[in-house]
């Protein structure tokens, strides 16, 4: 059981605290509720290029890094299609010092044509390592643009165009960040030794005073239903052919996103799993396999993806798992098999609770959703799953023409 207490400022700033007498570290945690889907899709990249930005330090304190360092902490941060995250790990007796660091880059981040230009350079040269030479390093800018026609999930979180990143002007990095980077749009989750009424006096105290934006409503259009099977095939100079497939899924919050996620693992969760079982270690067809979700805010996306064993055709690859996909929509699962998956899922979410940070983060992230007791019980969502659930949505999701499909060809 996660105990927890919140909060919210008058600037619309919500306070989560999490006390544990257990450990004298403490977590400050700060998510705001912006990522990629909140770009424009002719102005892409600007939430991750703010991951750099705020730490090259606020107007009072140019080096943020080194302020946390000095109190015993260290800091990092993630952004997300749905959302960006900030955290720091301190001894609680320097919990004042976080707040410190946090509020001020909220209130006055460095903005200068220096800083911009050098971080421009840092994420240019991150876009180009990771997507552009490295093998298979743009497989899923291209997988993305096959599978959604107009939802800003079409493009990767770095960014749709190098250029998107090289062209960014101060001033739209202005823009966005007093439109986003605001007390309420944002969720300051403290976990670890601390005490709540303390954390609330002195988030009044660093955070209270920052004014809040007139934030509108987000207008994003939903991805319209596929209604007809797509094919992509690109060549490049790889070692092996890899093949990807795209199924679209529903939201996070849908209440049938638990079936969602069991059936990922059921396919490729662990050496024991339908398809690395039968497709890697039986039948030899691929090196690596692997499905995952994308679990996010909007309607999503469920992939299976691999790299294929030498000689073998990758139609012959695509069909075999398709004959394992069409196993899940015609044959009913057994209790054991799914009963060991949930027991993965259990085990999973109880190693994630040791961890303060983990803690932490997934009390903002579920509160952001809208759920914060989910922290406590979420996986009663999964005991209850039935194996017809399963092959109901198995039959929802495993369609031909619910699929998007990228060939990414070794030239020949």
């Amino acid at each position: 059981m996660v105990n927890y207490q919140k909060f919210q400022l008058d600037n619309g700033l919500r306070v989560i605290v999490h006390e544990d007498e257990t450990t004298p570290m403490a977590v400050v945690n700060v998510l705001y509720d912006v990522g990629s889907r909140d770009e424009q899709a002719h102005k892409t990249g600007f939430a991750h290029l703010f991951e750099h930005l705020m730490f090259r330090g606020s107007v009072n304190v140019p080096d943020y890094d080194g302020a946390l360092h000095m109190a015993g902490g260290e800091c990092n941060a993630f952004t997300s299609s749905d959302m960006t995250n900030y955290y720091d790990h301190l001894p609680a007796s320097n919990l004042e010092t976080a707040f410190w660091l946090e509020s001020d880059r909220m209130l006055s981040l460095n903005f200068n044509e220096a800083f911009l230009k050098a971080e421009k350079g840092v994420v240019c040269e991150e876009f180009k390592e990771h997507y552009i030479n490295q093998p298979y390093g743009d497989a899923w800018h291209q997988l993305r643009d096959l599978s959604y026609q107009q939802h800003p999930y079409k493009w990767p979180v770095i960014g749709k165009e190098l250029a998107h990143i090289e062209q960014v002007e101060l001033k739209e990095v202005k823009d966005f960040f007093f439109r986003y980077y605001r007390p309420n749009n944002a969720i300051l989750t403290v976990a670890g030794g601390v005490k709540a009424d303390e954390v609330l006096e002195k988030a009044k105290k660093w955070f209270g005073d920052i004014a809040p934006s007139d934030l509108a409503a987000r207008q994003i259009s939903p991805e319209p239903k596929q209604e007809a099977f797509r094919k992509k095939t690109v060549e490049a100079d790889v070692p092996v052919d890899a093949l990807y497939m795209c199924f679209h899924i529903c939201k996070r919050l849908d209440p049938e996103f638990y079936t969602v996620d069991l059936l990922s693992d059921l396919l490729a969760s662990g050496n024991s799993s339908r398809l690395t079982q039968s497709l890697v270690k039986e039948k030899q067809l691929f090196s690596t396999l692997n499905a995952t979700h994308s679990g996010s805010f909007d309607n999503g996306s469920l992939f299976v993806y691999g790299k294929l064993a030498p000689n073998v055709k990758i139609e012959t690859a695509e069909a075999a798992i398709w004959e394992e996909l069409e196993r899940l929509k015609t044959e009913v699962v057994g209790e054991r098999e799914l009963e060991k998956v949930i027991n993965k899922v259990a085990s999973s979410i109880a190693f994630s609770d040791i961890n303060i940070g983990n803690r932490a983060f997934y009390l903002a992230y579920f509160d952001l959703l809208g759920m914060v007791d989910a922290i406590n019980n979420e996986m009663e969502k999964y005991i209850h799953i039935t194996t017809d659930q399963l092959q109901t949505v198995a039959q929802s999701i495993f369609r031909k023409e619910n699929c998007s499909t990228l060939y990414y060809l070794k030239k020949r």
